[in-house]
């Protein structure tokens, strides 16, 4: 039987991290049994089976500068970044369950970000002026709005990097500084029955960011966060491009996301390819946006082979957006143009996807959006025996629909159509007035 004692893993408040690597290593099991554990930064090895009971918290040390640069990706572009707090890079074989809990100890990370954001646009502290100095293309680098301006480059709360194999279960993970479970540059993940939990105004705190990985399945997963829900990504502009590592096969069943800014989310990093993802059987309660596809020009690639089914939609802001013209993160207003541009690798291409048998009530802003691009509209777009309803009293204008900039408001809050062609197939819209909005470029088929 595995003692934690004899280890060195006792919660009474000193940093356990190295006892707890160590640990990992030497044993085949290692049970944190009931009891809030501080720690700094965790490197986990290959075959590392880690056990925490109910009740077991591992909480890490809120202290920005036990959190040394590494290499990685940050929102899409690879660069150095914090240390993440629980960091498996290049391991295989790694399994983590248990009703226990990880907690990031979010709110230093999300005060000093809110309080940069907006107001900041250059490094200021030492730790930032680190970082600028690590990444001196900074200034140039693809922003998503996170903090790349200022170089205060928060940590994942898991970063799944390099990595083959890796299962999370029963696990609740909470107060993420940043994106929350990020598996990049992996295959064969599994997480199964984990519970996401961080505050809604809790900025960047994204649920499951899957980027450029393959054959991952999410399971009976609750994510209650402060952005997007469940999201696929394969990097951003240029540097995705570069990497040429697309995010394939993906399987998210059986899950429920509530109060994020979206339930199943695609981009808008999206350079690398996106496809062959499946979302069945799940809930998207009381998100800002249900199903969400974002990019834009100069995020590049494909995004294509796409099947949403089975979906139960409420009190969204809309339902279903495919959002060709996200605005977060870029200044330059060219990208934005509603006439045809030229084509290029940075030019994001969207065909080949399936709603069906989806049903939204209550919807607060509008029934569904699809805004493509004109050089480029959206392709074999099909939405079969669906519903979306807007509540009769909606609460909030047409333009919290989606994230947008640079395109006309509609005239009603109905499903619109731009730049797409679209076959509807059994569709009910209900709202006042026009309930299908044909814009410009609009076909359907």
């Amino acid at each position: 039987m595995f003692n934690p004692a004899d280890w060195g893993l006792i919660p009474d408040g000193h940093d356990i991290a190295r006892e707890l690597e160590k640990a990992l290593k030497e044993n085949d099991s290692v049970t944190l049994p009931k009891g809030e554990y501080m720690t700094s930064p965790l490197d986990i090895p290959s075959g590392a089976h880690l056990i925490l009971e109910e009740g077991a918290v591992l909480k890490f040390i809120p202290d920005f500068s036990i959190y040394e640069p590494v290499f990685t990706r940050w929102e899409g572009v690879k660069c150095y970044c914090m240390h993440p707090c629980v960091y498996i890079d290049n391991a295989k074989d790694v399994t983590i369950e248990g009703k226990g809990v990880i907690d990031g100890s979010g709110q230093a990370w999300w005060d000093e970000a809110l309080k940069k954001k907006g107001k900041v646009f250059e490094p200021t502290s030492d730790i930032e002026k680190k970082f600028a100095a690590l990444n001196p293309d900074y200034k140039t680098q693809a922003d998503g709005g996170g903090g790349r301006p200022f170089q205060f480059l928060r940590p994942p709360l898991m970063q799944i990097k390099n990595s083959s194999n890796i299962t999370l279960r029963g696990i609740t993970v909470q107060n993420s500084p940043f994106w929350t479970l990020h598996p990049l540059f992996s295959d064969h993940i599994v997480l199964d029955g984990v519970t996401v939990l961080n505050p809604y105004d809790a900025p960047n705190t994204d649920g499951i960011d899957i980027e450029s990985s393959t054959d991952v399945k999410v399971l009976n997963c609750s994510v209650f966060v402060g952005d997007d829900g469940i999201a696929l990504k394969s990097g951003s502009g240029p540097d995705g491009i570069a990497d040429n590592m697309p995010t394939q096969r993906i399987e998210i069943r059986g899950c429920t996301v509530k109060a994020a800014h979206g339930g199943a989310v695609i981009g808008s990093e999206t350079a690398a390819e996106i496809s062959d993802l499946i979302v069945a059987d799940c809930v998207f309660d009381g998100t800002d946006r249900g199903i969400r596809i974002k990019s834009r020009r100069g995020r590049g690639g494909k995004i294509h082979d796409l099947v949403f089914r089975n979906i139960i939609m409420r009190k969204n802001f809309c339902p279903f957006v495919v959002n060709m013209y996200y605005r977060c993160g870029v200044p330059d207003p060219i990208l934005f143009s509603l006439d045809k541009m030229p084509v290029t690798e940075e030019t994001p291409v969207l065909y080949n996807i399936l709603i069906e048998d989806c049903h939204a009530v209550d919807s607060r802003s509008s029934a569904g959006m699809l805004l493509g691009l004109p050089e480029v509209p959206l392709k074999d777009v099909v939405v079969r025996n669906s519903s979306f309803a807007v509540a009769k009293d909606p609460d909030l204008p047409i333009t919290e629909s989606d994230m947008y900039t640079g395109v006309p408001d509609p005239v009603s809050r109905g499903f619109r159509i731009m730049n797409a062609e679209v076959k509807l197939e059994n569709v009910e819209v209900e709202c006042e007035g026009e309930k299908i909005i044909m814009d410009r470029g609009a076909v359907l088929l």
